[in-house]
């Protein structure tokens, strides 16, 4: 079985993708909704927040998001470090995951795959992305956000010819429809290089 990690900037429409291969039958790890939820569940993590971040970034038990994002996105070095706790409980976690799932293949979704290290954990990589103002226009109608927050998000992210150059698979997403093919052709192709594994090993 092989791993394919799909990554994309915010609006890029990734979680869509992920979930045409979804509807494939094909399983789908979201690593940012694991890390939530391990940072609410692994105990280990939680002390290793509550030490380094202290006792408030928990609030009646559960995860002070609000909190520990006010402190991290104004403070590159504690931002770093939230990452160094984090990144090894989820790369643990997916690893356990992969064990229990059958098919030809599994979808790793990270907003931030190369720059986390996890495209590591995976055999091919497929970038999604879109131009700007499509991305700016679907976050505002989204989250009702303003259209200047969501540009300055996007200028904070990894461009779109970073990430064309370093996955081996590009999906351009104007919009679902002509997705839909696209998405097509990349799971004929890993359903194929897992068959070409599978006879290797």
């Amino acid at each position: 079985m092989i791993r394919v990690g799909i990554t994309g900037g915010i609006g890029s429409g990734k979680s869509t993708v992920c979930r045409l291969f979804a509807a494939k039958g094909i399983a789908v790890y979201d690593s940012d909704a694991a890390a939530r939820r391990l940072m609410n569940e692994s105990l280990p993590l939680r002390r290793a927040l509550a030490a380094r971040f202290g006792d408030a970034v928990f609030r009646a038990g559960e995860l002070d998001r609000k909190f520990l994002a006010g402190i991290v996105f104004s403070d590159p070095a504690a931002l770093a470090d939230l990452d160094a706790l984090v990144h090894p409980v989820v790369r643990a976690d997916f690893e356990t995951w992969c064990v229990r799932q059958t098919g030809d293949y599994v979808v790793l979704e990270s907003a931030i795959l190369f720059e986390s290290g996890f495209d590591s954990l995976v055999d091919r990589t497929v970038a999604v992305l879109a131009p700007p103002e499509v991305r700016v226009a679907r976050v505002c109608r989204r989250d009702g956000t303003d259209p200047e927050a969501v540009r300055q998000r996007i200028a904070a992210q990894a461009d779109d010819d970073t990430l064309r150059d370093r996955a081996d698979f590009a999906l351009v997403n104007i919009s679902e429809p002509e997705l839909g093919p696209a998405v097509d052709d990349l799971d004929r192709r890993f359903r194929h290089a897992n068959q070409i594994v599978g006879h290797e090993s």
